[in-house]
């Protein structure tokens, strides 16, 4: 046993009991609708606005930076997600590969990842929500539309949504796939809509200066900026294929099925973000984006198309909850792993008899998720959500390069070309990403982490002392 403690077997991510197994129902075509729907959602609907704010113009470069990071990383991911699919995601890859006290510090990482993510886009729906009633003549009560710190009581429209989702997932997985790949399907149209109206109101005037606050992450006027303030925070745009590696299990032919859904939601994203990304800050000033909460919808509304910014503010709130229902699905499988694996209490590793799906972990998972949404800002849990994330991009293209070595004539589906030299991109695009993030939420995470290693070593006690008793 080694510093990361003890590893998991590859054959054993492979021989689960039918039992604890779940489901295989989904199919390629689900899982590019879980991968594009968990990446195209608030980092591009609301996120677009707080990047123009760090960096300007550039926030296009910062997208372009961004992606070619996530690119790499998913890369890592179609490879090792084939070489063993098993439910967990990067948790799996990493106790595999260097050992179980990493592991939990990347499971631990990842409530940050999935579930914060799902409580920023509920806070983002919440706020197109406002919008949409505003612009039909509908004013809500202000102490129900955020926490306190915006001198509210609770974002009760957020809440809501995050509560809604849950019960979709505990429903059924192959239900809420099906029915995701319909909300994807109106979130595209809507984006699509967007370019075809703003693209032909493009002004050059409105790229100068095209980088005010130059490339360099740093601290201007209590906030950060540059374009790699800007990529650390639009970043979370990106990410969502991971959540595909997280269904492994479910899919029906993990072998074809994986490498299709998490290199293709990659590519036509990537593709979908530069095209809105130009469009936008072509559109209107960085300043006017930067200052609006629905910024698509801004930007039609200041050319002058009322009822497209109303069509596009209702396709936000039909399918912004895609997002949330995957990430949400994604965090339940990591728990759920980590609970069948013995690091969490192993009550929370139980399926549905009738659905397949691990219930209580799912309503719990909801709860918290809900509970987050309510009452903190939309840009601290997306930076925070995104510090997780970074730690399991990581992780994964360390195993990646890991398993390489010590597992070389395992069976490969997919090969990742150049591995030394995409893992290392990764690891090293991801650590620079991590360290534009602000302090605040460096420490924050750290401390997280901190707190998640206490109670991984209290939980190890306790199991040794239930082992010697018995």
């Amino acid at each position: 046993m080694g510093i990361f403690g003890q590893r998991k077997s590859l054959q054993h991510s492979h021989g689960i009991d039918e039992g604890k197994r779940l489901a295989k129902t989904l199919s390629w075509p689900h899982l590019i609708a879980l991968g594009v729907g968990a990446i195209v959602g608030t980092g591009i609907y609301t996120l677009t606005g707080v990047g123009a704010d760090r960096a300007g113009p550039a926030v296009i470069f910062a997208f372009a930076i961004a992606g070619a990071v996530c690119a790499c990383a998913a890369l890592a991911y179609a490879e090792v997600a084939t070489l063993m699919p098993a439910a967990g995601g990067a948790y799996t890859y990493t106790y595999v590969a260097i050992g179980e006290r990493l592991a939990w510090i990347v499971g631990w990482s990842l409530i940050l990842e999935y579930s914060l993510a799902c409580s920023t886009v509920a806070v983002g729906w919440s706020a197109y929500l406002v919008g949409w009633l505003k612009a039909a003549g509908i004013n809500l009560p202000e102490a129900l539309l955020s926490g306190p710190h915006g001198g509210g009581i609770i974002n009760l429209p957020a809440v809501l949504v995050a509560t809604i989702i849950a019960g979709m997932l505990i429903a059924g997985t192959r239900e809420s796939a099906t029915f995701n790949i319909v909300l994807v399907v109106i979130k595209l149209t809507a984006l699509a809509c967007f370019v075809a109206l703003a693209l032909p109101a493009f002004n050059a005037g409105n790229l100068e200066p095209f980088m005010p606050y130059g490339f360099a992450s740093h601290e201007d006027g209590g906030a950060k900026r540059g374009v790699m303030a800007a990529a650390a925070i639009v970043f979370f745009a990106f990410y969502g294929f991971d959540a595909v590696a997280t269904s492994a299990e479910e899919a029906k032919n993990p072998g074809r099925d994986l490498k299709i859904g998490i290199i293709g939601s990659m590519a036509v994203c990537t593709l979908i973000y530069m095209l809105v990304a130009v469009s936008a800050v072509g559109a209107v000033k960085h300043t006017e984006l930067a200052a609006s909460a629905e910024p698509l919808a801004y930007v039609l509304r200041t050319l002058q198309h009322p009822v497209a910014a109303w069509a596009v503010g209702l396709a936000a709130l039909i399918a912004l909850p895609s997002v949330i229902l995957v990430m949400m699905y994604g965090q339940s499988r990591i728990f759920f792993v980590m609970a069948r694996d013995g690091l969490l209490p192993k009550r929370l590793s139980t399926v549905s008899p009738r659905t397949g799906t691990p219930v209580l972990i799912t309503a719990v998972t909801g709860v918290f998720v809900a509970l987050t949404a309510g009452f903190f800002r939309l840009d601290e849990i997306a930076e925070l959500a995104n510090a997780g994330t970074l730690l399991a991009f990581v992780t994964t293209a360390a195993s990646m390069m890991v398993l390489r070595k010590s597992a070389p004539d395992a069976p490969r589906v997919f090969r990742c070309p150049a591995p030394n030299v995409v893992g290392m991109l990764a690891i090293l695009g991801c650590f620079y990403l991590f360290l534009s993030l602000p302090g605040l939420t460096i420490q924050r995470f750290l401390l997280w982490n901190a707190v998640g290693f206490a109670i991984y070593l209290l939980l190890q006690r306790l199991r040794a002392r239930v082992v010697a008793v018995a």
